[in-house]
């Protein structure tokens, strides 16, 4: 059996190399925060959700598509999917109590893997109980077919017989035939069906007197026969090694089941953990159109990013972007803004839409990438054998060692460490080689000269976001189309510093003492 809840025709792969990039990735989108809200505090969903996402770009419109229907059922179904969640979950618990004791011998083997297969079917036989209440409120091709899988091959019949072969299993006595070859030595160890059961104990009381059984013999081993007592255990050994070994693979075979299903619903239980603590917020969700790669898309109502909500424990503000065809973004603006909000709105809603999962939008509509690159300003670095221009080109190196043809690449204030001049002129020729490929790039600068001058171009594939300001210095956190301007408004931040009487307690600092500025 094969859960298929992520794929339509594979298996999840949790061994699956992340990208080169992970490391920058998570800490640049801060998706720590959003794995945590997922994972809560589970282990497994932490794992899966980390994997999903980060790899999210190996996907396609086909699987997005897939994983979105399956989402819809569970978001539908929470209870259920917890419940089925929970039998897998229970399933590995029991197995881990389970002491293998002298697994290296057909008999200990045999005695583990019955007691491994009654565990199993005590879950099976819940689960199947579940699937066949409420299968019916489930609509998805991931979930259909996982509880008619579940419902024929897990049927009454398929219950009966694995009990009675699990009894029989449970050995009171061992009988085994065989023949004899060269030398007298045994061959063809075939373990034998009891020729009756042989009953309770009153019932075997019973026969020993009253029922004369076939002509048979016996034989008899002294009390400190060790010699023959290791011989008939080798014997018995080889009529349960057959035996032993089937019933262990089918153990190992459902209990890879089990695994697999409970890895791959662990991603949809991280979807139901993040949806309730949206709505929590009142924060809305979506579930995004996704196309192939090739044409530029990204068109958004209330885009918000996700990774704020979750730690402000409030609804952000969202954005309203119409770039559909355009593979340049350049946002300026004022500071604080929120430009750079805007940025990990962008890269988590496509890692987000590309997992499968909803996005944290009112609408959404994008293309898939091939990969998701970040560059974005780091704090200076006081170990850093070299200056931070260097370091930044440094990272860029490494970004243009991997990158894919059909990439997504976030800038955030990028090559701000040297001039005006050589800043832009080095953004420019940067952002023009990456467009060269059908990638798509956004790009936060305050450089004047690097986002004008790609103004003046009038490319039909550029837009051109400012962060709105109001004509009283108040940020609204939203961005509109308009023309870069030559300034940032750095001066209301410095008034907003020393409002409130701060200008005046720093003015009357005795001179002996150095000011403190407070952000």
């Amino acid at each position: 059996m094969k859960a298929f809840l992520m794929y339509r025709d594979r298996d999840f792969d949790l061994e699956h190399a992340p990208p080169a990039n992970e490391a920058v990735l998570t800490k640049d989108l801060e998706l720590d925060t959003l794995f945590s809200a997922m994972a809560a505090k589970d282990p497994l969903v932490l794992e899966v959700a980390k994997k999903a996402i980060l790899t999210s770009a190996a996907n396609d419109v086909a699987v997005i598509e897939y994983r979105q229907a399956a989402l819809k059922d569970c978001l539908s179904n929470p209870d259920i999917v917890r419940q089925l969640y929970g039998l897998a979950v229970e399933s590995a618990e029991r197995q881990r109590k389970i002491w293998s004791t002298f697994r290296e011998y057909p008999s200990g083997l045999l005695d583990t893997s019955v007691q491994r297969m009654v565990a199993f079917v005590d879950v099976l036989k819940r689960m199947r109980t579940l699937v066949d209440r409420n299968a019916a409120q489930f609509r998805s091709e991931a979930f259909t077919r996982l509880f008619t899988t579940l419902s024929t091959e897990l049927d009454d019949d398929y219950f009966a017989v694995v009990d009675r072969h699990l009894n029989r299993l449970k050995f009171r006595a061992v009988l085994v035939s065989a023949g004899l070859g060269k030398g007298l030595r045994g061959v063809d160890y075939v373990l034998r069906r009891p020729l009756r059961d042989p009953g309770n104990w009153f019932t075997r009381a019973y026969r020993a007197v009253f029922e004369q059984g076939p002509a048979s013999y016996s034989l008899y081993l002294a009390p400190r026969d060790e010699a023959g007592a290791q011989a008939m255990g080798e014997l018995r050994d080889r009529g349960l090694g057959l035996a032993a070994d089937a019933l262990a693979k089918s153990a190992e075979h459902i209990g890879s089941f089990f695994r697999m299903l409970q890895t791959e619903l662990a991603f949809y239980i991280g979807c139901l953990n993040l949806h309730e603590r949206l709505l929590e917020l009142g924060a809305p969700f979506t579930f995004p159109s996704a196309t192939e790669p090739g044409a530029p898309r990204f068109s958004c109502k209330d885009l918000y990013e996700v990774c704020l909500a979750l730690t402000a424990s409030r609804r952000p503000v969202g954005n309203d972007i119409n770039a559909d065809g355009k593979s340049l973004i350049v946002v300026t603006g004022a500071n604080q803004g929120g430009k750079t909000t805007f940025l990990r709105s962008f890269g988590l809603a496509q890692l987000m839409t590309q997992s499968g999962m909803f996005a944290p939008a009112a609408s959404l509509q994008l293309n898939i990438v091939d990969g998701v690159f970040t560059h974005f300003k780091h704090e200076e670095d006081a170990t850093m054998r070299s200056g931070k221009f260097d370091e930044e080109l440094s990272r860029m190196n490494d970004i243009v060692n991997i990158v894919t043809p059909q990439a997504l690449i976030l800038f955030n204030e990028s090559f701000a460490a040297t001039n005006e001049r050589e800043g832009s002129e080095i953004a420019r020729q940067i952002v023009s080689a990456l467009l060269e490929k059908p990638n798509k790039v956004v790009f936060i600068s305050h450089q004047y000269d690097f986002a004008h001058g790609f103004y003046d171009k009038h490319l039909d594939s550029a837009l051109f976001l400012r962060a709105d300001r109001q004509e009283d210095g108040r940020r609204t956190f939203k961005l509109v189309e308009g023309e870069p301007l030559g300034t940032s408004f750095g001066e209301d931040v410095y008034h907003n510093i020393f409002s409130n009487g701060e200008m005046a307690e720093a003015t009357e600092t005795p001179a002996a003492e150095t000011p403190k500025l407070r952000a």
